[in-house]
């Protein structure tokens, strides 16, 4: 299994020079990192947007070591919000943070992270859009949730993440499946152990279903995180049996993977959502990119061997 192999690798400072240096590296960074800026990531959300598709826009960057850096990452995603209310994007496009970005792990974190994620929050708002916090290892979720849950006093509509191959997930489901509430399911892609999450394939796509039930069963909004065809289908079926319509749920699926079922959702008239990641920090959320999928890493390899 390299799933794993190339997880542990995203943690490693030695293979972060490796791959950053390695010839066909920008040619595979560039087809998940929509660019480095502001400035270079508005033409491709316009661009989505006139094709009927929206957007999630993830500021890449987690390994936060002070809290400065922390301030900096907030900073980011205010300098963003400023350009989507310039664009008149808002209803749009939302966002989506990591919390680990905002100084979660540093001493006194839980309360930095909230102090940093108010402000951005309450910024996008202001332009009519939301915030959506992502699911980082399972260590960090008691954290992430409470902070979801102390924001969605002020900001109902903030959402959350949830992952199919944790033990705890089809409980947390259960929990934020609420009136109101907004939920991304996606499979997970963080190394964790085999005392907390699943580690057959097998075992996630069927506990992904459960929850997918439980959401579209529930009174939140479901947000389908997933490219493959199958869960997609069953998405769709669960949905029609629990009478939601079309603009009820979502899909999204990442920027760069199979774009051509990105228009064909919104063709038949899907709320098709697109994960869209910028930032020069894209060395983490690259490498969990290749340890989703087998495909990832060979297209990375052949780029390697024909630029080196």
């Amino acid at each position: 299994m390299l799933g794993p192999v190339i997880l542990a690798a995203s943690r490693s400072d030695k293979m972060r020079r490796f791959v950053s240096a390695a010839p066909g590296t920008k040619q595979v960074v560039d087809r998940f990192i929509a660019g480095e800026t502001v400035d270079q990531v508005v033409p491709i959300i316009t661009d989505a947007v006139d094709k009927g598709l929206e957007v999630t826009l993830d500021v890449v960057g987690e390994d936060i070591t002070t809290p400065e850096q922390a301030s900096a990452a907030r900073d980011a995603y205010l300098e963003l919000v400023e350009r989507l209310k310039d664009l008149g994007l808002g209803t749009k496009a939302e966002m989506s943070i990591k919390l680990s970005m905002f100084g979660q792990a540093l001493e006194g974190g839980h309360e930095l992270a909230l102090a940093n994620v108010r402000p951005v929050v309450e910024a996008a708002a202001e332009i009519g859009t939301t915030v959506t916090l992502d699911a980082e290892d399972h260590t960090t979720l008691d954290s992430m949730f409470a902070i979801h849950e102390e924001l969605r006093k002020d900001f109902p509509q903030t959402g959350c993440v949830i992952q199919s191959y944790l033990f705890r997930t089809e409980d947390d489901a259960r929990r934020l499946a609420a009136a109101g509430s907004r939920v991304r399911i996606v499979k997970g892609a963080y190394k964790e152990p085999a005392e907390v999450a699943y580690q057959d394939k097998a075992e996630i796509d069927k506990a992904y279903v459960r929850i997918m039930q439980i959401l579209m069963e529930g009174d939140g909004y479901p947000m389908i995180g997933s490219h493959d065809p199958r869960l997609i289908s069953i998405a769709q079926e669960l949905a029609r049996r629990a009478g939601r319509k079309l603009d009820e749920y979502e899909f999204q699926m990442l920027y760069g993977i199979r774009s051509d079922e990105h228009l064909r959702l919104a063709a038949e008239g899907h709320r098709m959502r697109v994960y869209t990641a910028y930032g020069t920090d894209w060395y983490g959320y690259f490498m969990r990119r290749l340890a989703e999928k087998p495909a990832n890493l060979l297209f990375f390899a052949r780029s390697i061997l024909t630029k080196g």
